[in-house]
């Protein structure tokens, strides 16, 4: 078994995938990239994962990309056999592969946009549960491990659309749900609130309508900053607690003692939006 610490983040090609693998890379981890783009030119933004993995080396870890089409449970199966084959542990999967198209930020109700917008239910919603069903037998085998899910307050008011909203409300549920049959195993299934990130995608958004997205600019976390989040959830000897929650990046960063670029501390949405995760009923029925 590797003495250092393992992870998977998957859709790493670009955006907040990216980052946070960059941010494990930080901290000495081997990280395997998940994505589909190989080379520039295959999609419409930059980036591709072997260029994540170069630069999880050169933050200082060891960065491993593996091409991986996330609708396909063959190919993600594989993915995992590979970690299990080199590395005999895995201690942390950030569930982050999502099916974004750019319409679904456009102007309209749901019905007058492109049926493919609802594509991020297969890969983003079902392609996290794959993956986190895969992961769990090596991290129960181990008695440790983390299982990070990428979301965001939409989960609980209107963003874009239901699609969009259900990819986040959902994955809030698979960690509360997941959460509760990892009591006790030492794994911990928790969900993160990220901010708006200041991504490749965002950035290209806010460029098409400076007044309706440029205060975003003042508000951006970088792709990295959940990163930092996840290693020090990773390590936090209480985590147990945390198992099974829905928590907000920016608070999280507040109790770690973690600031993103320059210093900045970004806002929690209880501040900006005023809202809140939803906090799941105690009742458990087998």
């Amino acid at each position: 078994m590797t003495t250092q610490t393992v992870a998977i983040v998957t859709g790493a090609s670009r955006g907040a995938g990216k980052g946070i693998a960059i941010a494990l890379g930080s901290y000495g981890c081997t990280v395997y990239v998940t994505g589909r783009t190989q080379s520039s030119g295959q999609a419409l933004l930059g980036g591709t994962i072997h260029e994540t993995a170069e630069a999880v080396t050169a933050a200082g870890g060891t960065g491993i990309a593996v091409a991986v089409d996330h609708a396909d449970d063959n190919q993600v199966r594989a993915l995992f056999d590979q970690v299990q084959r080199e590395q005999g542990q895995l201690d942390i999967l950030v569930n982050n592969a999502c099916a974004l198209h750019s319409e679904m930020t456009a102007p309209g109700n749901f019905w007058e946009k492109p049926l493919k917008i609802v594509d991020m239910l297969d890969v983003g919603l079902r392609s996290s549960y794959v993956a986190s069903w895969l992961a769990a037998p090596m991290m129960i085998a181990q008695g440790r491990g983390l299982i990070l899910f990428n979301s965001a307050s939409g989960a609980v008011h209107y963003v874009y659309g239901p699609a969009y909203g259900a990819h986040k409300a959902g994955v809030d549920k698979f960690a509360a749900d997941m959460g509760v049959d990892f009591t006790g195993t030492g794994v911990a299934a928790i969900s993160v609130w990220m901010g708006a990130l200041r991504t490749e995608r965002l950035l290209q958004l806010i460029a098409t309508d400076q007044k309706k997205f440029g205060y975003l600019e003042g508000q951006c976390e970088t792709p990295e900053f959940t990163g930092h989040v996840a290693w020090s959830l990773y390590n936090d000897p209480e985590i147990a607690t945390l198992n099974g929650q829905t928590v907000i990046g920016a608070e999280m960063a507040i109790k770690y003692g973690i600031v993103d670029e320059g210093g900045r501390q970004p806002k929690s949405y209880r501040d900006t939006h005023k809202v809140a995760p939803h906090s799941p009923y105690p009742n458990i029925i087998r």
